[in-house]
């Protein structure tokens, strides 16, 4: 069952610790020491030395027994009920609020650029899949095709290798980014095989696919068929989510669902048709088309309260829905313009420097110009890829990906105070903090 569970957030389980008033503080003491238990209480928690008091005041004392209630990790509770046995305490299970949503805490390293990617968008609903890992490598995917050059992808891959080995003082601080690096670099290398580029049309590499300059169309086209396939798995990710969040009905009527799957894929055939000239496909386009606006219209028809102002809202955003999927497509050609524009730059400074070459001093002047062409390029073309690369990220893919935000588990864990520690940790308290026992 954890295999299955491994894409989405861990299991949260809503729980009632109990314990007899006189031995409160001593459970709130084990509590912060595992970091495993994120306490509702009536405050923002913080670290000062009278947080024990605060929480302990907090607590609902019914006779000689004192409760709080929190969230935390079901394949936690069993450790933890052992941890707080010798004291006398329980850690009991409680139904879930329908209306409350769980805390959301993610599987793997938090240290990672894929995950730092996702969460600088926003934290992934507690019903939701967590697309770190696919985010990452259609990050790197795209990148690549804007930065298409062999000789410097392997200046990138390079980098990310040094940075991996942290023996230079100053890339130690990067050293969770380097396979992020170094997969880009891979990326770049590969489209610059295809494009015959290694440091500009230098022959160096012979051309596998197309020369970006000279076939513009080919490669525009190539980015599109790119955008719709991330698209498409952007699609089925929300799809999924829906599903989770609300069911097969939700999921039916949401634009990021199956109804807006559905029109995408009507689009497709329309595409499919009309560049094929089949009849029956552009008419099976035409029909799930309209199947597809009118399950979006009943769930935006929905969404905004019904009535005479409802179906004119509906109908706006229905409009709205139509333009933004056409716009957001065509907005993957970057992934061929800033390509074009990468191979441009390295034919201006490739000419530049042919021009220059001869058997004399200006030799050393072409090899200047050659290097510093080259540097100025890659700093500039590997911010603009990076930039361009995020942009599609977060405003074609996860837009679709996700419908709403969720809430980071914050475990209560303040800095204990020395006057505030009542003894020595209980039997099988674990000092490590809850992130750590999640990673691989």
């Amino acid at each position: 069952m954890r295999r299955l569970e491994a894409p989405g957030p861990v299991r949260m389980e809503r729980v009632a610790l109990v314990v007899r008033e006189p031995d409160l503080r001593r459970l709130l003491t084990e509590l912060a020491r595992s970091a495993a238990v994120e306490l509702d209480l009536p405050y923002e928690p913080g670290h000062g030395a009278d947080e024990l008091d605060k929480a302990a005041g907090a607590a609902v004392v019914s006779g000689p027994s004192a409760a709080l209630a929190g969230w935390m990790p079901r394949h936690e509770v069993p450790a933890l009920a052992a941890t707080l046995a010798p004291m006398g305490a329980a850690v009991a299970p409680l139904p879930r609020p329908r209306w409350v949503q769980p805390p959301t805490l993610l599987g793997g390293s938090p240290r990672s650029v894929a995950r730092t990617l996702v969460d600088t968008y926003g934290t992934v609903p507690y019903a939701d899949l967590d697309p770190s890992r696919l985010a990452g490598v259609a990050y790197v995917l795209m990148f690549g095709m804007m930065f298409g050059d062999v000789g410097h992808g392997a200046v990138l891959l390079a980098a990310g290798l040094l940075i991996r080995g942290g023996r230079i003082r100053i890339l130690a601080r990067l050293q969770k980014t380097w396979l992020f690096v170094s997969g880009a670099g891979l990326a770049a290398m590969v489209f610059g095989a295809l494009y015959g580029e290694a440091f500009g049309p230098t022959g160096l590499v012979p051309v596998l696919w197309l020369e970006p300059l000279a076939d513009p169309v080919p490669l525009l086209l190539a980015a599109l068929g790119v955008g719709a396939f991330l698209l498409a798995g952007a699609y089925a990710y929300g799809t999924i989510n829906r599903i989770r969040e609300g069911g097969w009905g939700y999921a039916l009527y949401a634009r990021s669902g199956i109804a807006g799957s559905l029109l995408f894929l009507a689009v497709a055939l329309l595409v499919w048709g009309l560049g094929t000239d089949t009849g029956l496909l552009t008419a099976a386009a035409t029909v799930v088309s309209l199947a597809a606006l009118v399950f979006i219209f009943i769930g935006l028809f929905v969404e905004a309260g019904g009535g005479g102002t409802g179906v004119f809202q509906a109908l706006i955003e229905l409009v709205d829905t139509v333009i933004r999927l056409g716009s957001n497509l065509v907005s993957f050609a970057r992934l061929a313009a800033f390509g074009l524009t990468h191979a441009a730059l390295l034919t201006v400074v490739w000419n530049g420097t042919t021009a220059l070459w001869a058997p004399d001093w200006r030799a050393g002047a072409a090899v200047l110009l050659f290097v510093a062409g080259n540097a100025v390029t890659f700093a500039l073309e590997a911010l603009v890829a990076g930039i361009q690369a995020l942009r599609l990220e977060y405003y074609e893919l996860f837009s679709r990906i996700f419908q709403s935000e969720g809430r980071p588990f914050k475990p209560w864990s303040p800095e204990l105070a020395p006057g505030a520690d009542p003894g020595p940790a209980l039997p099988g308290t674990r000092s490590a903090p809850l992130a750590e026992r999640h990673a691989p």
